[in-house]
Formats: structure tokens, sequence, C-alpha cells
């Protein structure tokens, strides 16, 4: 074993043992308490989305900065603003008919592994919901985004200290490698894993509790009877929102075939270029690597970007590259995930992603709810972007970054995961004695007059025998 991997196992040790003292003082502090250094947290995250999207942008090479800027205040600013009122610290209800009270017990140190697609923003969101309910984190980052990641973490500890918290609550590993990741999950109480498949299997195969999600691959569905024109704009404002690489964006345009000139027509008049032939060939060798899976290079890149790694030419208001591909699995590249500026055109895809989400454009509650019932997938997102629709930007959804996609994907869990996820109920259920005795007595005495009428009735019959 490497000098580099024992150091990281040791480092992981050590950050868990820090977070879990840590953690044992701050579990006793009020719900209010807790609210108020959420809200202070909050707000110096807010302020500084913008530098932080700077910093992960120019670090990881992935999306655009100011998208990221949007996805740190979605983190920040609107996640404080949908968990303030929630009830996360100590009696969370209490049911005095029932006669049961509910606690909330933290789950202790939560081990979270960041993706490089998303770091600050899912840093940042991660770091506020275990906080809320009370428990401890620590980030194993991607090696990619290690700065941004550490200076977010750095943000967050002096705020800490400043209120008067031990900064051991949140921590970061500095030489985070495959064997230090997985001690930390292990030493862990809970892993809340956001990555690729590979990460999310080894945390479910950790021996700690764990939330994990899987791939995204989401299908969008325009319906006949969709405003085309809307559709489109939507599919392309979701896409190319920080060039890809959010989990829920759209990966295959799926329509129906007495439309599928006229959605044709409207995504090359929006800037969607179809391509063909030895375009397509070229684009289709970049996109893979030699073993398998995304290649990280196309990760977070515009559609000209993919043009001049490929030595294509497009036009240039090209905004989206399309295929239509002829089928489904592991030989048809444009059926599978892709984290950047490309998407499949189908009439049919089930292929990876499942679980997760769907998204349509149509007016037909019919179709919806038909596919709302049918599809295995944990949200289906209507009329909207599913890039912005599936994170909580332009629907009621739980504002999250890690997105459950329920057992038929993989998951534990099918919500848009925060704090109500991060800790234990213990029930305080008191005696109904006095109920249950009297229901029982009640129930010998019926009991007794009934077995004696029939047994005088069995006596003026003769059935009865006497005992010698």
């Amino acid at each position: 074993m490497a000098d580099k991997d024992l150091t990281s196992i040791q480092e992981a040790r050590d950050l868990v043992r820090k977070a879990k003292n840590a953690q044992q003082a701050f579990a006793g502090l009020k719900q209010e308490q807790v609210d108020q250094i959420l809200k202070a947290i909050a707000e110096v995250m807010t302020a500084m989305a913008e530098d932080l999207a700077k910093m992960a942008a120019e670090e990881t090479g992935f999306g655009k900065w100011q998208d990221k800027t949007k996805k740190n205040l979605l983190a920040s600013e609107t996640l404080y603003g949908h968990i303030r009122d929630m009830k996360t610290i100590g009696v969370i209800s209490e049911d005095r008919e029932r006669k049961i009270l509910e606690i909330a017990t933290p789950a202790g140190v939560i081990a979270a592994l960041i993706p490089s697609t998303n770091p600050t923003s899912t840093t940042i969101y991660k770091a506020m919901i275990a906080l809320k309910a009370g428990n401890g984190i620590v980030f194993s980052p991607h090696p990619s985004a290690l700065k941004c990641i550490a200076k977010t973490v750095e943000v967050i500890r002096r705020i800490l200290k400043q209120v008067g918290v031990s900064e051991d609550l949140v921590s970061t590993m500095t030489v985070p490698t495959l064997g230090g990741t997985s001690e930390l999950m292990k030493e862990a109480d809970l892993i809340l894993a956001t990555g690729g498949p590979a990460m999310v299997k080894a945390a479910y195969s950790s021996g700690t509790p764990a939330l994990g999600v899987g791939a995204g691959n989401v299908p969008v569905v325009i319906e006949r009877s969709a405003d085309i024109p809307v559709a489109i704009r939507k599919i392309l404002e979701s896409k190319t929102f920080d060039n890809g690489t959010v989990c829920s964006s759209e990966q295959a345009i799926i329509t129906e075939e007495i439309i599928a000139r006229r959605v044709k027509e409207e995504l090359r008049a929006q800037g969607g270029y179809f391509l063909e032939g030895e375009s397509a060939e070229k684009i289709k060798a970049i996109m893979e690597r030699p073993t398998g899976g995304m290649n990280p290079a196309i990760v977070g890149k515009t559609a000209q970007d993919l043009a001049c790694m490929a030595g294509i030419e497009i036009p240039a208001g090209a905004r989206l590259l399309i295929y239509e591909e002829q089928g489904v699995g592991p030989q048809y590249p444009f059926s599978s995930e892709k984290l950047t500026a490309l998407i499949g055109f189908y009439t049919v895809l089930e292929n990876g992603g499942t679980g997760h989400s769907l998204a349509i454009h149509s007016k037909n509650e019919e179709v919806i709810r038909h596919l709302a019932l049918s599809q295995p997938v944990s949200r289906v997102l209507v009329n909207t972007p599913s890039t912005h629709g599936a994170v909580g930007i332009s629907t009621s959804l739980n504002p999250s970054f890690t997105l459950g996609c329920g057992t038929v994907g993989g998951s534990s869990t099918s919500d848009n995961v925060g704090p109500l996820h991060l800790f234990n109920i213990r029930s305080i259920a008191y005696g109904l004695e006095d109920e249950v005795g009297q229901r029982t007595k009640i129930g010998s005495m019926d009991i007794e007059l009934v077995t004696s009428l029939i047994v005088e009735k069995l006596k003026t019959m003769n059935c009865v025998p006497s005992v010698n």
C-alpha cells in the first residue's frame, strides 16, 4: 500500500473521531440555536456564491460559472428558506390523544462524497442539511475539485468557530484516495453519496447505512398536445444549464411520429444541430473511454467545444448536438447518460437511469397521468426544464442535489434528500392499560354470559354429559 493511501486512511479516521467529539456537544443545542447557525452559514454562502462558482469552474473545467452561481444560491439561500422552519432537534411531534411523542436523534457523523460536476453547491447543500439535523459531516472531495471544496469547507468552519461551535463538526479530506474514502465510509455513521454508479455501489457495500443515488439518463417526452416551441426552449435551457453537468438534465428526446418533423424543425430553429454521417461518427469516438463509460473530457463542454475536440465543423449558433440514434444499449452511445451538450433523439428509450426522473411536455392530463403511473421513475417533471425542475429551482420539489432513484434504481429512497432523512426518530409511547383493561373486562363478561346461555340450552336438549 502506498504512503499516500496510508496517509489518507489515517486522515479519515482522525477527521471522523474529531467530528464525533464535536457532534456530541452540538447535539446538546436547541432547535433555535441550530437554526441561527444555519442562518449564518446560509447568509455567508449566499454572499460568496459567485466567487465559489468561479473557483469551481476554473478548477474543474466543467460548466459555466454563471450557472454554478445559481446552483450555489439554491444550496444556500433557497435551501435555507425551505428548511428553516423544519423541526429536526428534540421533540418534533406530540400526539396527546394517542399518547405518543417523537424525538429526533441525529444520525451522528456523515461521510459525504462530492462529485466534480457540482462541487461547491453539493458541499454547501450537504453541510446545511447535515447540521440542520444535528449531525457532523466529513467530506471526501473529488480530486479534480479539491481546492474549491476545501475553500467552501474552510468558510463554513470559520463561521462555526465564530458562533462558538467546534469547527471539527465540518471537515474535508486533503488527501482523498480510494482507500481513504473507503475508510471514511466505514468509520462514519451514515453515508451520503452523490456521484457515479461505482461510487454509489461502494457506499452501499461499505457496511455503513447509506443514502446514494444512481445515474440520471433522463428522457423527455414531447407529446402531440405540447406547445412545441415552448417545450424546445425549456429543453435547451435545461440541457445547456451549466453545460449539462446536472444529472437531471435531459438525455434523450422522445416524440411521436405525427409531430416529429415539427419538433426537428423547432430544434434546428433554436440552436439544435443534427449530427449525420462522418460528423456523428467523430463525435461518437470521443464520447466514451476505451474501457467504457463516459469520457470525462467531454463533461460540461459546449457544443462548440465538442465540435473542436472531434474535429468537425458546426454552425456558429449551434447550442446542442443531436443524433437520431437507431438503438439502445452499450453499442449506442447516445442512449447513455451524457453530462454535456449532447442529446439523443428517439421514439422509444429504456437504457440506464431507471428510477431517476422523466420529463414530459404535454397539455393532456390523461397522458401525463398514464406516464406517471406506468414508468419506473421517482419524479415526473411536467412542462418544465428537467434540470431545474428535479432539483427544485422551477418546481415545488425539495431543493436538493441528491436525488433518490428508489429501489428500482438501486437507491434506498426515491425522495429529494434533505434534513428529514438524516436523523432517526425515537418514539415515546405511553401505555393504554386502563383502556385495554376495561375492554378486556367487558369482553370477558360477554363471553361468560354467552357460554352460560349455551350450556343451559344444551342441558334442555340433553346434549351435555353428566360428570360422575
